[in-house]
């Protein structure tokens, strides 16, 4: 399958068969990975990562997948984009000195203008509507856990009209996948984008639910997933959030009423599982919260493959930006 000079901006762009694609060259990459060969894929290519959010597993994941294939890398959080000079202007530039470009910040139309003006692929790291290298890591993880990912029933539970909600409806109407979204309705995704999921669906063999009945969404699930309460931006709903979220806080409660003793449970990272932050410390003097999103129970059980997932996102995101660059 040739993906060469293709943009990864939201999995909407896939086919299906082009997503599995990624799953599987991305786990021949880790198993490549693990037997110690070293590569030379995107040997001689020139990749800039832009961030205007702070992150940790992205630009890691990002990095090393790069320079595991030879590949070199600039940083750049300090550039004049959308300050002194355009957007436009600033993708014609990188896109001259560069082979790829990836993206992580707030706007979606930001990623989408670098894609149309650089002239090279560009990657979507996180904007605040989807999360798509995140879901393939996702996708990787539950193939390693049942053999596939088509007809597992993923359970997103907490703000579902986030970008992770987006992007895991997303991915689960592409490849046939039961996407049910438990959360309080206020936090249900938009309904245009529910509408075209459940159209796709049509086509996949996928369903999409969403409901605010918690032990009713979770029976059932292969996978538990949730996200942070608050989202990055939005620290001053942190009050509103706790009050509306704290039913659904993923506990081992809630991992039994699955009925499914190989359920496992994902969360894109971090956690406010334990008291081992700044963050999760001020939360606990102020609103009196040892846990917030997961229980450190749950975080640290034999259902837990978040430290899984969190390395699957090297592979994953090689796999795209080896796919795209070099075909």
């Amino acid at each position: 399958m040739n993906l060469k000079g293709r943009h990864l901006l939201t999995l909407k762009d896939f086919t299906p068969e082009e997503i599995q694609y990624l799953i599987d060259y991305a786990a021949e990459l880790k198993a490549k990975k693990k037997s110690g060969v070293v590569g030379d894929l995107l040997k001689g290519k020139n990749i800039v990562l832009i961030f205007e959010k702070s992150s940790t597993r992205t630009r890691c994941a990002f990095e090393v997948a790069a320079f595991d294939e030879g590949a070199n890398v600039t940083f750049l959080t300090n550039s004049q984009m959308g300050k002194k000079e355009s957007i436009e202007d600033t993708a014609i530039v990188l896109g001259r000195f560069y082979d790829g470009i990836e993206f992580r910040g707030f706007e979606q139309t930001t990623v989408q203008m670098l894609a149309d003006y650089s002239g090279v692929p560009v990657w979507n790291g996180l904007t605040d509507l989807d999360h798509p290298t995140q879901v393939l890591a996702d996708m990787l993880t539950i193939q390693e856990n049942f053999g596939a990912v088509k007809g597992k029933r993923l359970v997103y539970v907490g703000d579902a009209r986030n970008n992770m909600g987006n992007a895991l409806m997303i991915g689960c109407a592409k490849m046939g996948m039961h996407f049910v979204a438990v959360a309080p309705e206020s936090l249900f995704p938009e309904e245009a984008l529910v509408a075209e999921m459940k159209a796709l669906c049509e086509t996949t063999g996928g369903t999409i639910t969403l409901t605010a009945d918690i032990k009713a969404g979770v029976k059932g699930a292969d996978a538990i997933y949730t996200d942070v309460w608050v989202s990055m931006g939005e620290e001053d709903q942190m009050a509103e959030r706790i009050k509306l979220l704290s039913p659904y806080q993923v506990n081992m409660e809630m991992i039994k009423a699955t009925g499914n003793d190989a359920v496992i449970f994902l969360h894109c990272l971090p956690a406010f599982h334990d008291q081992e932050t700044s963050v999760a410390r001020e939360v606990k003097a102020k609103f009196g919260l040892d846990e917030m999103e997961v229980t450190d129970e749950v975080f640290r059980s034999k259902h837990s493959k978040v430290f899984d997932e969190a390395e699957n996102r090297m592979h994953t995101i090689k796999a795209v930006m080896c796919s795209s660059l070099v075909g």
